[in-house]
């Protein structure tokens, strides 16, 4: 999977937010760049998506180039969490402040998510 979205400029309104995400290598998973947000989400439902539909028990999610994710792309995380099957679970390796937050305040311990800062 590789994919990119980037809106149109809007023009005087500054840079639209991005999001790239690429496969990884090595492992099932994908690394991901840029923000999730309205713009992006999208992008960041589909890989979520996709993911769910794997059979692996663990698939990574690499953040640590990814600056924000609003509380919509973090229910997104956790709504496709809920749909894994027993035992499997997602691992997002070192997600933006944001994330984490959300994370701890709306689905502390969700058995589906792995935060891991390293």
């Amino acid at each position: 999977m590789n994919t990119q979205y980037r809106v149109p400029d809007a023009g005087s309104c500054g840079p639209v937010p991005g999001l790239a995400v690429f496969p990884l290598s090595g492992r099932q998973g994908v690394r991901a760049t840029g923000e999730v947000v309205l713009t992006t989400r999208a992008i960041w439902e589909g890989v979520l998506e996709q993911a769910v539909r794997e059979d692996k028990d663990v698939y990574y999610l690499e953040l640590s180039d990814v600056t924000f994710v609003d509380v919509a792309g973090a229910g997104a995380l956790a709504a496709a969490a809920g749909q894994l099957g027993e035992g499997r679970r997602f691992v997002v390796r070192r997600p933006p402040a944001a994330l984490r937050r959300t994370l701890d305040l709306l689905w502390p311990g969700h058995a589906g998510i792995e935060v891991s800062m390293s």
